[in-house]
C-alpha cells in the first residue's frame, strides 16, 4: 500500500512538471519517504460556505445560478432525431398494439368475445371505403415507416452510410418510400 502510494504520487507529479522536472526533483531531493507520509503531496483547500445552515437551502441558491441548457425549443427539427424518436415510437406502437390484440384473443373465449379471423374480416367489410382506406393506411405507415429505417439502421451497422449529408439523405429516403408504400398498401 505504501509502495503503490509512494509509485502513483511521484508519476502524478512527473506527468504534469516540465520536461527538466525529473532534473529538477532530483535537485531538491524528495524522498519517496515523504511523498509517503503526504509531506510534500499537493493538496486542496477545501471550501465551504458558511452563509447558510440549511443545506437544502445551500443546493436550492446553487442551482438558481447554474447555466441552464438549452432546450429543444431553440432547436431547429432536424430529421435526425425527428426519425429516430419516430422509429422508437412506431417499434413501441407495433408491439403494443401486436400484445394487446394478443391478449385479448386469448382473453376473448374466457370473455365471450369472438376475436377470430372470421370476425375481424366481416367487422372490415362492414366498414365504409374511406373507412377501409383510413384504417389500413393508419396500420399501414408505422409499419413500412418502422421497417423501412430498420433495413437503413442494418445498413449502419454495416458501417456504411454513417455522414450527415449520407443521414440526412437516407432519412428524408425512408420518409418518402415509407409514405408511398403505406398508400400503396392501403389502397389495395
Amino acid at each position: 500500500m505504501l509502495s503503490q502510494k509512494v509509485a502513483q504520487q511521484s508519476l502524478r507529479r512527473l506527468a504534469v512538471q516540465q520536461p527538466y522536472a525529473l532534473r529538477w526533483s532530483l535537485m531538491n531531493s524528495v524522498s519517496p519517504a515523504a511523498v509517503a507520509l503526504g509531506r510534500s503531496v499537493q493538496m486542496r483547500q477545501a471550501t465551504t460556505s458558511t452563509t447558510t445552515s440549511d443545506p437544502n437551502k445551500l443546493l436550492a441558491e446553487q442551482r438558481l445560478r447554474r447555466p441552464v441548457a438549452p432546450h429543444l425549443s431553440i432547436y431547429k427539427p432536424q430529421i435526425t432525431w425527428i426519425g429516430s424518436s419516430l422509429h422508437r415510437i412506431t417499434g413501441i406502437a407495433l408491439s403494443g398494439s401486436l400484445y394487446l390484440y394478443a391478449t385479448a384473443y386469448l382473453a376473448s373465449p374466457m370473455l365471450g368475445l369472438d376475436l377470430g379471423s372470421a370476425s375481424a374480416v366481416a367487422a372490415f367489410g362492414a366498414l365504409p371505403v374511406l373507412a377501409k382506406v383510413l384504417l389500413k393506411a393508419t396500420m399501414a405507415m408505422p409499419f413500412t415507416y418502422h421497417c423501412m429505417n430498420g433495413v437503413r439502421h442494418l445498413i449502419w451497422d454495416t458501417g456504411r452510410g454513417l455522414t450527415n449529408p449520407q443521414v440526412i439523405k437516407t432519412g428524408w429516403t425512408v420518409v418518402g418510400l415509407s409514405t408511398i408504400s403505406a398508400l400503396i398498401l392501403a389502397l389495395l
